[in-house]
């Protein structure tokens, strides 16, 4: 009874341990923000949000807060955004691959609202 009991305990850990770190090695690289833009760099192509770099290029795609298309035009100093992009080992800056123009910060109780904010 006790050893079918241990090696029922040791097949959930070790189930356990195999599902969090399948979870870590996925979602590693996706980087996820929202914050105010302080500063573009439209030469670069860079925007400084919370203090943090973000890189855009063509395949970068650009929203309104209702999901549809627009212009990087549109992103200027003092709006609010929300990025999603992923980390570049070699160059360790982050690539945008959408960004969301939002209408003010969007806390968690709103973020129902917006589909794209999960």
């Amino acid at each position: 009874m006790k050893k079918s009991l241990f090696i029922g305990e040791m097949i959930l850990i070790s189930g356990h341990l195999l599902f969090c770190a399948l979870v870590f090695a996925s979602g590693q690289d996706l980087v996820k923000t929202q914050g105010m833009i302080m500063e573009v760099d439209t030469y670069k192509n860079i925007l400084i949000v919370n203090e943090k770099s973000f890189v855009w290029n063509q395949s970068t795609a650009t929203y309104d807060a209702k999901g549809s298309p627009m212009t990087i035009v549109k992103f200027t100093p003092k709006t609010w955004v929300y990025i999603i992009g992923e980390r570049d080992r070699d160059s360790k800056l982050t690539i945008i691959n959408k960004i969301y123009l939002l209408p003010k910060h969007i806390s968690k109780k709103e973020r129902h609202l917006y589909p794209f904010m999960e």
